[in-house]
């Protein structure tokens, strides 16, 4: 009767076990074959959070849920991205044109970088930087949403701008 009972409490404790570990199992990511060509990217107006003028193409993923994203960003020429932050990090690939990119609390073209197509820059969450394009540029953005722009200074923000 020992060994029953013995038996038992340790099955009850191994099915407790597996249902704990289950409740903490995120659930999988759902996964889907991505695969574009030039032609197949849907490019519309970039969102309220950046300046008027620029288009926006989403590749994968969705910029304003959880996870993982990658976005094409066309800036036109004489294009600014006022100094801003963003809570996680941002991957930019330069894919043509010309973008400038410089860190600090406010736009100062003196202190950008200019990177043409095929240049890679890595700014880590909560780093204050700024972009722009004096010609024209379109750059791969890969990062985790939802994603976030949070200007170093509120009066740069778009979205509180009148209309």
């Amino acid at each position: 009767m020992k060994k029953i009972t013995s038996i038992l409490l340790f099955a009850m404790g191994l099915a407790l076990c597996s249902a704990l570990f289950a409740l903490d199992e995120k659930p999988k990511a759902k996964t889907e074959h991505v695969m574009l060509s030039g032609s197949d990217l849907k490019w519309g107006d970039a969102p309220p959070s950046l300046p008027a003028g620029a288009k926006l193409a989403v590749l994968s993923g969705d910029p304003g849920k959880e996870g993982m994203f990658t976005i094409r960003l066309q800036m036109p020429a004489g294009y600014k991205i006022p100094a801003h932050t963003h809570p996680t990090d941002e991957i930019v690939t330069v894919i043509s044109g010309t973008c400038s990119f410089g860190m600090g609390p406010k736009y100062d073209e003196a202190a950008a970088k200019d990177q043409p197509a095929g240049a890679f820059v890595v700014l880590p969450a909560g780093m204050q930087h700024f972009a722009g394009s004096k010609a024209g540029c379109v750059v791969q953005v890969q990062s985790t949403g939802p994603f976030q722009v949070v200007y170093v200074n509120p009066a740069d923000d778009p979205r509180g701008a009148k209309k």
